[in-house]
């Protein structure tokens, strides 16, 4: 399915998307660039709904520091496209099951200045480049790529950043679970100054007893929980147009399951084709496009 034909599934299902669909070339733009973010994203079998998250939590945290709307939209854009950059990552240390050694996380540390070649000359770079290149700087001047510090750090830079690391913290990985939100938000309280910007990391602090993070965390989608896979442990992630007696496959394992309800259910078979061939969430898309209306306009 080439990209023309995602983008009108998208707006079809999709109203805030279609209303100005056939108006604005730059939705179109920014469609093709979530979607090549969720294709990156679809190669961890561990962080199912990462850039879903962090860029809710990035709206949340951009809503509670004030700013107007369409700043909130951009900061929402660059955290869903904050890891664009891993999509160079081999695959051996982007699906490593084990803590990362010193040269395997140098590796991973490539990937914002990656991130940044591959958006070099797109239309709509400004909305994202920050948050992609700067993401990993803290203010104490220990993050990378540049060793930045304090206000040398864009605004986007500083609201990406917490809430990646929050997320990263609150999420489970091959070896170990994922720690409750009072731990994260323990550790965000002691590292305030340092690894993260004091006054964003007391304000996201005071998100902690919201409603919406607990709608967040843990989830892929709104209202759609994590569920992983019962053999190998990875996220099996649930598009919301899936329906009772659709196929869901492990992104490890390749076990695949059908959906009933809430529950999947492991069918016992293996299906290394179709679990490699998962069909972009184009209804989510969609909806995060629909939302950047004002920014594009």
């Amino acid at each position: 399915m080439n990209l023309l034909s995602l983008w009108q599934r998208a707006t079809r299902r999709s109203p805030a998307t279609s209303r100005n669909a056939a108006s604005s070339p730059d939705e179109k733009l920014l469609f093709s660039l979530y979607l090549l973010a969720w294709a990156v994203e679809a190669r961890d079998p561990y962080t199912g709904g990462h850039l879903w998250r962090v860029a809710r939590l990035s709206r949340l945290l951009a809503e509670a520091a004030g700013l107007d709307a369409a700043t909130v939209s951009r900061i929402a854009i660059g955290a869903f496209l904050h890891d664009l950059g891993k999509i160079g990552i081999p695959d051996a240390v982007l699906g490593k099951k084990g803590k990362l050694d010193e040269a395997e996380y140098a590796v991973i540390r490539t990937h914002p200045e990656i991130g940044l070649r591959m958006l070099a000359g797109h239309p709509l770079a400004a909305l994202a480049e920050d948050a992609i290149l700067l993401h990993h700087e803290t203010p104490d001047g220990r993050g990378y790529p540049y060793g930045r510090r304090g206000h040398e750090i864009p605004l986007v830079a500083r609201i990406v950043g917490i809430c990646d690391a929050f997320d990263a913290m609150t999420s489970s990985r091959p070896y170990r679970s994922g720690m409750p939100i009072a731990r994260a938000m323990e550790i965000i309280g002691e590292e305030l100054g340092r690894q993260f910007d004091a006054e964003l990391g007391r304000l996201f602090i005071g998100l902690a007893d919201n409603p919406a993070l607990a709608h967040i965390v843990g989830h892929s989608d709104q209202g759609i929980p994590l569920q992983c896979c019962a053999m190998c442990g990875p996220i099996v992630v649930r598009p919301r147009q899936a329906r009772d007696g659709d196929t869901l496959y492990c992104p490890s394992c390749h076990s695949e399951y059908t959906l009933a309800g809430e529950q999947l259910l492991a069918t016992g078979r293996q299906n290394a084709a179709r679990a490699l061939a998962a069909t972009p969430d184009t209804d989510l898309i969609g909806r995060l496009v629909g939302e950047s209306v004002a920014v594009l306009a």
